[in-house]
C-alpha cells in the first residue's frame, strides 16, 4: 500500500489505538506516533456482577391428565427453560472504545488536522470504526488493513503496510 509523505495511520484494536504520522514518503515509510491510548478493559467475569439469567415459558402441551397429547411425560409440567446468553461486557466496552476512535477521527477531519488516513485494525474492530465513519473521515480514506497490529512494534506496522 502506497502511504504518502503526511498521512496519518490509525492502529486500533477495542482497547488499544495508536495514531501515527509518515514523515517519510511513498515508498521509505518512517512512522511517528503522534497519539498513544489505551484503556483497562477486564473480562467480562471480571465486569459482570451476575451469572447468566434462566427463563422459562409455560406450555399447556405434556400437562394433559386424561390421556391425550402428551400423556405419560412423567410429570414435566411442560415449561421449556432455557438460558439467557450473558452480556458480554467485554466485547461491548471493545465495541465502545472503537466508536469513541471514529469519533476522535471525526473531530480531527472537521478541524483538518489530516488530509490522509489509513486505519489498521482486527476485522471486528475495523466493522465497528465503519459503522461510525464520519463522511470527512470517509472522504480522506485512502485504504484499510484488516490487521490486529496494536500490540507490535513501529517497525511491524510499516512492514504490514508496505506488503499490503
Amino acid at each position: 500500500m502506497q502511504i504518502p509523505h503526511n498521512t496519518y495511520v490509525l492502529v486500533a484494536d477495542g482497547r488499544k489505538l495508536l495514531f501515527l504520522r509518515n514523515d517519510g514518503d511513498a515508498e521509505y515509510l518512517d512512522l511517528k506516533v503522534e497519539q498513544a491510548q489505551e484503556q483497562s478493559n477486564p473480562a467480562t467475569g471480571d465486569q459482570a456482577t451476575d451469572a447468566a439469567g434462566r427463563s422459562s415459558s409455560a406450555s399447556s402441551e405434556g400437562t394433559s391428565t386424561t390421556g391425550g397429547p402428551g400423556a405419560g411425560q412423567g410429570g414435566h409440567s411442560g415449561g421449556a427453560r432455557s438460558s439467557i446468553e450473558q452480556t458480554d461486557f467485554h466485547q461491548l466496552e471493545e465495541d465502545r472504545f472503537a466508536a469513541e476512535a471514529a469519533d476522535m477521527l471525526r473531530k480531527r477531519a472537521l478541524a483538518r488536522k489530516f488530509d490522509k488516513l489509513v486505519v489498521v485494525a482486527p476485522p471486528r474492530t475495523l466493522g465497528e470504526l465503519r459503522k461510525h465513519y464520519h463522511k470527512e473521515v470517509e472522504d480522506r480514506l485512502l485504504g484499510e488493513l484488516s490487521k490486529d497490529l496494536t500490540n507490535h512494534p513501529v517497525s511491524d506496522i510499516e512492514a504490514a503496510l508496505k506488503a499490503a
